[in-house]
């Protein structure tokens, strides 16, 4: 009877322990939901440097965009880390500062080449990669560095130990608001109605992206963003037939296997064609994680809309954003609650 009651004795300031562990685990939980969702509009330097200035990594004032004479003495080279038909991209070194060097390839894609530097002139903002300087004379411009590399990278990426911890619902779904949220930015830009026209399957509008170190997407390549002049002519990506099944229905050719392609005879489109593909991206970037199937759940209704054959039923990338935020705060208050009611 004696060893019955020290036990029991013995035993209740270990649970009364166990508790308030238990208690201080709960709240530290739920302080760090609270702050790791507040806000799912992007951070960047963009908000704090006035126009055409810069500020990239350790530097702690804006510097005025960097024109040729700078860029000739000043950027380094380091190494070639990418390269493609219309320009090639260094790993380059400016002050101590990483930084991304692009140079024309050919002057068979110089047309493209200055298209992509004037709209990431003029599309500088949260949702595009920072602009550093630029020297059209020798065809190189350059932008802020992002060791990620492009968001085809995500899943290697968030499989690594130091940034498995990163691999869940919240990341990814804020990833996929990033994408929506440019889409919209572009499609009511400073210099009219942009098309993505870079993105005739899932690899090649996923490698338009980089993937920042914060993990949000910014917009990279915009080379072939050619402009809606609404109710007087659309677009058409390139001059050559498109097939497959990522892109828009109104975006393939019309008129049977029986008649030849022609570009004259190809009916254009609009910015609609982007929201067709907007669930395909998504199901990418929301992977197979804990969550994601309700995500899903959550966004079957506006991924049916995205998917309406006729373009003028979809919605616009804006209403698509607004239902991505309202789905993402409601995963967040749903996991909080949770939270709270362990307290």
């Amino acid at each position: 009877m004696v060893g019955t009651i020290t036990g029991a004795g013995c035993g209740l300031p270990v649970v009364v322990l166990c508790l308030a562990a238990l208690l201080c685990a709960n709240i530290l939980l739920y302080f760090y939901l609270d702050a790791l969702y507040q806000d799912t509009n992007p951070s960047s330097a963009h908000m704090r440097c006035p126009p055409q200035h810069f500020k990239i990594g350790t530097m702690t004032t804006c510097t005025p965009w960097l024109q040729c004479p700078e860029i000739r003495a000043e950027v380094r080279k380091v190494k070639l880390i990418g390269q493609g038909a219309v320009k090639r991209v260094y790993l380059s070194e400016w002050r101590g500062q990483k930084v991304a060097l692009s140079v024309l390839s050919s002057e068979q894609y110089k047309d493209d080449f200055l298209h992509g530097l004037s709209m990431l002139r003029s599309l500088q903002s949260n949702h595009v990669v920072m602009l550093v300087g630029t020297c059209e004379e020798e065809d190189m411009f350059v932008t802020e560095y992002h060791p990620f590399g492009s968001a085809l990278t995500i899943e290697d990426t968030l499989a690594e130990d130091r940034y498995h911890w990163r691999n869940s619902w919240h990341t990814r779904l804020q990833l996929a608001i990033d994408y929506v949220a440019f889409l919209a930015y572009l499609h009511a830009s400073p210099v009219g109605i942009r098309v993505m026209c870079d993105s005739n399957d899932l690899h090649k509008t996923l490698s338009q992206f980089l993937l920042a170190s914060d993990m949000r997407l910014l917009a990279n390549d915009l080379d072939a963003l050619p402009e809606v002049n609404r109710g007087h002519r659309g677009v058409k990506c390139g001059h050559h037939e498109i097939t497959g099944d990522f892109v828009a229905p109104e975006q393939l050719w019309p008129h049977g296997e029986h008649v030849p392609f022609s570009d004259e005879l190809m009916p254009d489109y609009d910015e609609k064609t982007d929201i067709w593909k907007i669930p395909d991206v998504t199901r990418f970037l929301l992977g197979n994680v804990l969550g994601s199937d309700v995500i899903h759940f959550h966004l079957f209704h506006i991924h049916a809309e995205c998917k309406r054959k006729d373009p003028r039923l979809r919605p616009t990338a804006l209403e698509v954003l607004t239902v991505y935020r309202s789905v993402y705060d409601s995963m967040v208050e749903s996991q909080s609650q949770r939270v709270r009611d362990m307290l």
